[in-house]
């Protein structure tokens, strides 16, 4: 009998390409897509599942707990990759992030221990190491908050362990180094490089040019979390999911555009700037771990990987019918 699986944030960027390959693995998948009044479920919507029989879409929202308590009935496995994401957005409305990141996880925790769910699967991000002192970042190096969603995400992975710790909750942390790759939103450093050029823009507005970023593609990362829900050791540990190469922003720009063939301007946009002392300069980590207790190794690495990761990501966004989805706008 096959694992019925419980994946929050379904409908998104890596939540979509998950449900994707979990359900071609043969898994039973509860999708929650997050409640809205136009019925969408974001990306799902899009997708042609030939195993129909294999999904079931419920919409709802993870701060409510009774939902909670309702969805992870009879469940196996919990994937918890429901959040406000946004680091721009968080300096606006912070409170909104510790609903969703912290008292929506806190609901899932809580009641996937009620429902005696075999494994919960928290997915965390690289900004919560903050501005480390030395390269690459390990699993074992110091958590630090430089931005309201980054704390958020801290404290929802805290919360997590202690889960494991207390009440014996079987948890692992899933910790995404910079994912790129189709359906990732326009607000995203990559699509929104992308889109302002096949929109004809010669000048390309962008924040800091100076930061470095370990961009790990969307296909590995999802196989990371494959990977997890196979191991059965570990609990109330982290595991990165990175390619172990970084580049700069002015770097990476130069690097699509030269793909694409075109000639552009690169304009630092103060509405683009994260506070000064918030700025994470530089994110480059080890999956040495990873790929030691997981077997866990990007596909797509290296310089030349980021190049073959980026044609995938333009090829996809410059189809008619996935490019008119993005707006001409930036999104934070």
């Amino acid at each position: 009998m096959s694992k019925k699986i419980l994946i929050t944030g379904s409908e998104g960027f890596i939540g979509s390409h998950l449900t994707e390959l979990l359900i071609k693995k043969n898994f039973n998948i509860r999708a929650i897509s997050y409640y809205n009044f136009m019925g969408s479920n974001g990306w799902l919507d899009k997708i042609t599942f030939k195993q129909k029989n294999k999904i079931e879409i419920i919409q709802g929202d993870i701060t409510d707990d009774k939902f909670t308590k309702d969805i992870t009935k009879n469940i196996d496995v919990v994937i918890n990759l429901s959040a406000l994401i946004g680091i721009p957005y968080s300096y606006k409305s912070p409170k909104s992030y510790l609903n969703t990141n912290i008292i929506g996880t806190y609901n899932l925790l809580e009641a996937s221990l009620q429902n005696n769910v075999k494994k919960f699967i928290q997915t965390s991000t690289s900004e919560v190491y903050g501005n480390a002192k030395k390269f690459p970042i390990t699993e074992k190096f110091e958590l630090n908050g430089n931005s309201p969603y980054s704390a958020s995400k801290i404290a929802s992975d805290q919360l997590a362990f202690s889960y494991f710790t207390s009440f014996g909750l079987p948890v692992l942390i899933a910790r995404p180094f910079n994912v790129y790759g189709p359906r990732q939103s326009a607000r995203a450093i990559i699509p929104s490089i992308i889109i302002q050029i096949l929109n004809g823009k010669k000048k390309i507005e962008l924040g800091s040019l100076d930061t470095r970023r370990d961009f790990t593609f969307v296909g590995d990362t999802i196989n990371g979390f494959y990977k997890l829900i196979n191991h059965q050791r570990n609990y109330g540990e982290a595991f990165h999911f990175s390619n172990n190469y970084d580049i700069s922003i002015y770097e990476l720009v130069k690097t699509i555009s030269k793909i694409m063939s075109v000639k552009i301007e690169i304009i630092s946009s103060e509405k683009r700037i994260r506070p000064k002392k918030s700025e994470v300069k530089r994110l480059k980590a080890s999956y040495l771990k990873s790929k030691k207790i997981l077997g866990w190794s990007p596909s797509v690495s290296g310089k030349q990987g980021l190049k073959k990761g980026l044609i995938q990501t333009i090829d996809w966004l410059s189809k008619n019918e996935n490019y008119k989805l993005y707006l001409d706008q930036y999104n934070i």
